[in-house]
């Protein structure tokens, strides 16, 4: 029989104060998402009226109808999984090949480089500088106008930068040149597939952000084909937002308030429902990485 370390009473209080903690966290985080789903499919009337407060009533697909039943959902939709992936990818590579370089001790210049990465960090042209860049460039109302002007993050260069210098010894750099391996035959078989952490979490940062974005969409796009997801909800929202004092019918007010306030909560759980079905596949990444890549070198 294998011997047991007896709690005292101070550490049996100590453990029961961090299940409590750690309970009513989860209910702060859990709630809010449990309500989020009830309201997408409870009557509007039982969502104008304040009757949910954690299970649905009158259960109904009301929202959604409204939502799938726009145009542009499908080509939005499309847009986005297209945005988001071509934008990731492009992240991604100028994440590691800005990060690398400035990982090896042997990089001339660096640290001036470092600091131009960090200025435009610090400082940026603005919005006008950057549209009349991109017009001037030809990107508006393309693709290119979604996923270039975003291309490099600094934060995640940093990240990846530090991840690099700490995970991936000299020495094997020294053997690696010592059996005629170049610097990307070394980057390509060594240091991506010992790199999966970050990658995982700076992927995980790239896609989420390029899956919310709308405000470049706004800015850059006309053609609503081209009008990724969020913009397409969006609109979908302005167009049910009515000026009530317009209405003469009471009873088509009121309609009109409780589907505005269903849509709301419909487009969240759409806009959102794809990130967190595939949050789980990374999440075993996600911890390792970001500590690993946080700490200071």
């Amino acid at each position: 029989m294998e011997p047991t370390i007896r709690e005292t009473k101070r550490d049996q209080l100590f453990m029961f104060t961090n299940y409590l903690i750690l309970s009513l966290f989860l209910i702060t985080i859990l709630y809010p998402l449990i309500y989020i789903a009830s309201s997408s499919i409870s009557s509007s009337e039982a969502v104008v009226s304040g009757r949910v407060w954690l299970w649905p009533i009158d259960p109904n697909l009301e929202g959604y109808k409204a939502v799938f039943k726009h145009k542009l959902i499908v080509s939005g939709f499309m847009n986005s999984i297209y945005y988001t992936l071509l934008g990731t990818l492009i992240n991604v590579i100028m994440t590691v090949l800005a990060a690398y370089p400035l990982s090896r001790k042997d990089f001339y210049g660096k640290n001036m480089f470092m600091f131009l990465f960090v200025f435009t960090f610090m400082f940026s042209g603005g919005l006008i500088p950057s549209y009349l860049l991109v017009r001037d460039l030809n990107m508006l109302n393309t693709v290119w106008s979604m996923v270039l002007p975003g291309a490099l993050a600094v934060w995640n260069m940093i990240i990846t930068r530090t991840y690099f210098q700490t995970t991936i010894p000299d020495e094997l750099l020294e053997a690696a040149q010592l059996d005629g391996c170049t610097d990307i035959q070394f980057v390509w078989k060594i240091v991506l597939p010992l790199s999966g952490p970050i990658i995982a979490v700076i992927t995980l940062f790239y896609a989420v952000g390029h899956w919310n974005s709308f405000f470049s969409a706004l800015i850059y796009l006309k053609s609503q084909q081209l009008y990724p997801l969020q913009l397409v909800l969006r609109d979908i929202l302005v167009q049910n937002d009515v000026d009530l004092n317009m209405l003469v019918d009471v009873q088509e007010a009121a309609k009109r308030e409780g589907l505005r306030e269903l849509l709301k909560y419909s487009l969240i759980v759409v806009s959102t429902a794809p990130l967190m079905i595939a949050y789980p596949f990374v999440q075993k990444y996600f911890v390792k990485g970001i500590m690993v890549g946080s700490l200071k070198g």
